[in-house]
């Protein structure tokens, strides 16, 4: 049996939940049925207060470690990056998409490049991670224009949020897929020596009640609602710690820093029991060390990983009603809204009853199974590269007809 050549996508590389768990499906494919190469637009992002190039992302330097290639677009990338793609950017994006069978786009952004007329056609899945399409600026007017041409065959949502809100923006519904997040469960455990040794590190007594936050610096995780109730958790509980990781977490961030000064005026003694981690290779280490993965969110989000992630190490979620995060803590945390006084004291709450939590959370560990996940998107590449011998007709009205498949919904 030949192989599957597969091609994903991406805008660029940077810290992110949704790169992550790209980048684990592309590994976790490669190398069976299925061959599996990477092209980004951009060779080095700017985000989050951070100039990043692609060869030093933590994503890029996994999969190239497994044998995937990864090429860049454009090598220099940037904040001067044209939106606009010269010649000599089509004709290569023309030579990878004609060497591979089934194209992934890493959320709707990468559909610019791929609508662009002369391409190979080569059937496209996207890749879909948020819960809000009407606020991806032009990504969500491409995602309808590769529908109605009937180059997108497959669009993967990773939760039901995410499906329900592109449905809505008038993607068909025959076309989605709702394949759930999940996480690698032999990395992400409960671990005393990592929660022991981290706390060590930090300086962190052993009983203290601790509260994680894993987000890069953006708008929607709603930085300085996090930081409001942080200020009321440390002033409750002279014990109490704060953890704070992600791209831009870090002193640098003149935008951090500035939400920091407002949340602690008149307090800033606090700040002493807050970290300031920035981007980590050992989040399960540092989950492990936490009682509480917090979540503030205000838009966006769908079945966040750094809920995921922390669950699986045994802190116990505490998360606003956005996407499927009711969902997601459902039995394991708690639901708060969107108000610092009831998020420290949901902080408070959880960090006690982490023991009681933990039997729910060890039982939820194979519904969050990686494992399962990366085959149901196998299934997914395997259905649609099958299927592509039978054409697309262009949808009519933002319709696609003819697909003979109905919304199918895959085990995580």
């Amino acid at each position: 049996m030949n192989e599957l050549r597969v091609l994903s996508i991406y805008e660029g590389f940077f810290s992110g939940g949704a790169r992550i768990l790209h980048s684990d499906v592309v590994r976790g494919l490669g190398g069976g049925t299925q061959r599996h190469a990477v092209l980004s637009i951009e060779g080095e992002m700017h985000r989050e207060a951070t100039r990043q190039p692609m060869s030093e992302d933590a994503c890029y330097r996994a999969l190239t470690a497994a044998g995937v290639p990864v090429s860049a677009l454009r090598p220099g990338g940037g904040p001067g990056a044209s939106a606009a793609f010269t010649r000599r950017e089509l004709a290569a994006t023309a030579r990878a998409t004609a060497a591979a069978d089934v194209i992934l786009s890493l959320k709707e952004q990468p559909l610019a490049l791929l609508n662009q007329a002369g391409l190979p056609y080569r059937p496209v899945v996207v890749c879909l991670h948020r819960s809000d399409p009407e606020n991806q600026g032009p990504a969500l007017d491409a995602l309808r224009a590769a529908v109605a041409s009937g180059r997108v065959r497959a669009c993967v949502c990773c939760a039901e949020s995410t499906r329900a809100a592109y449905v809505a923006a008038g993607i068909p519904a025959e076309l989605t897929h709702v394949i759930p997040n999940g996480v690698d469960l032999l990395r992400f455990r409960p671990d005393a020596d990592a929660r022991a040794a981290v706390r060590a590190s930090l300086g962190i007594p052993a009983a203290a009640p601790v509260t994680v936050f894993a987000a890069r610096y953006a708008g929607m995780k709603n930085v300085p609602l996090f930081l409001r109730a942080a200020r009321i958790f440390l002033d409750r509980d002279p014990d109490a710690r704060v953890l704070m990781c992600g791209a831009g977490m870090t002193a640098a961030n003149p935008e951090l820093a500035a939400d920091l000064s407002a949340a602690f005026a008149g307090a800033p003694g606090l700040l002493r029991r807050l970290s300031l981690l920035g981007v980590r290779h050992d989040m399960e280490a540092v989950y492990a060390a936490a009682d509480v993965v917090a979540l503030t969110s205000s838009s966006g989000e769908a079945a966040p990983l750094c809920l995921i992630e922390g669950m699986m190490c045994g802190a116990v979620p505490v998360a606003t009603d956005v996407g499927d995060c009711a969902d997601l803590v459902a039995g394991h945390g708690f639901l708060t809204p969107a108000e610092p006084g009831p998020i420290a004291l949901a902080w408070s709450r959880a960090a006690a009853r982490a023991a009681d939590f933990a039997p729910a959370l060890a039982a939820a560990r194979e519904r969050f199974s990686q494992t399962r996940m990366i085959a149901a998107y196998g299934a997914v590449i395997e259905q649609v590269h099958r299927d592509a011998a039978r054409p697309a007709r262009p949808a009519r009205g933002g319709r696609t007809r003819g697909r003979g498949t109905a919304p199918a919904r895959h085990p995580a």
